[in-house]
C-alpha cells in the first residue's frame, strides 16, 4: 500500500518575511585594470525579502574566501544603489574592518546575519553592506545614512564589534561617502579608531 502524500503537496512552506527586502550585487575586475562606469560593473545577483529566500540565495553564493581578487560583494536595502551617491548614501558613511586573509568568509556571514535579521538596534539608519576581496586583505564595512551623527556612528560601531566578536585591539575606521566623492577612494583617508 502506498502512503497518502497529496498533503504534501498542497501546504505551502510558511515563509518568514525580513524587516525589508535586500539585494546582491557583485563587482570584479581584473588586476590592473580601471572601471570606467562603476554603476554599469556592477551585477545584480538576487534578491530576497524573507529568511527562506535569503538561505536559498546565501548557499549559492561563492564563498568570499573563493572569490578571485579584487571582487566586491553588496547586500544592499531594495531601492538602495550600492553607491555613494545613492540619496539614501550620499549623507552618509561607512564603518571599516580589514581582515588578514583566509577570515572573510566567517565575519562576513555574520555581519550579513546581523544586519537582515536587525540585530543593529538603529536598523533604519543602515542601508547595507560590502565585502571587499583584495590581494593583501580583504574589507567588511557597513553602510549608514547619516555621517554627522556620533551616537548613532558610535552605536553602530560598538554593534559590529560585538556581532563580529573582534579582539579587543582591533582598529575600525570610518570614512563619510561625501570624502570618498572627494578623493575617490573606498579605503584612503579614514578616520581610524583605535581602542
Amino acid at each position: 500500500m502506498t502512503p497518502d502524500t497529496s498533503f504534501l503537496q498542497q501546504q505551502p512552506m510558511p515563509q518568514h518575511a525580513l524587516h525589508y527586502a535586500w539585494i546582491v550585487w557583485f563587482i570584479h575586475r581584473s588586476p590592473r585594470t580601471k572601471i570606467t562606469n562603476y554603476e554599469d560593473s556592477m551585477r545584480k545577483i538576487a534578491s530576497f525579502s524573507t529568511v527562506e529566500e535569503f538561505w536559498s540565495v546565501y548557499t549559492h553564493l561563492t564563498r568570499p574566501n573563493e572569490l578571485p581578487a579584487i571582487s566586491d560583494y553588496h547586500l544592499f536595502k531594495n531601492g538602495i544603489r550600492p553607491m555613494w551617491e545613492d540619496p539614501a548614501n550620499v549623507q552618509g558613511g561607512k564603518w571599516i574592518v580589514r581582515l588578514k586573509k583566509g577570515l572573510a568568509s566567517r565575519y562576513w556571514e555574520d555581519l550579513v546575519l546581523a544586519m537582515i535579521g536587525d540585530q543593529f538596534d538603529v536598523h533604519n539608519e543602515i542601508c547595507g553592506a560590502v565585502l571587499s576581496i583584495r590581494n593583501s586583505e580583504d574589507i567588511i564595512s557597513i553602510w549608514n545614512k547619516s555621517a554627522n551623527n556620533g551616537k548613532i556612528n558610535l552605536k553602530i560601531r560598538d554593534t559590529m564589534k560585538r556581532i563580529l566578536n573582534l579582539p579587543s585591539d582591533t582598529p575600525m575606521e570610518y570614512k563619510s561617502h561625501n570624502i570618498a566623492l572627494r578623493d575617490n577612494s573606498s579605503f584612503r583617508n579614514t578616520d581610524v579608531f583605535r581602542p
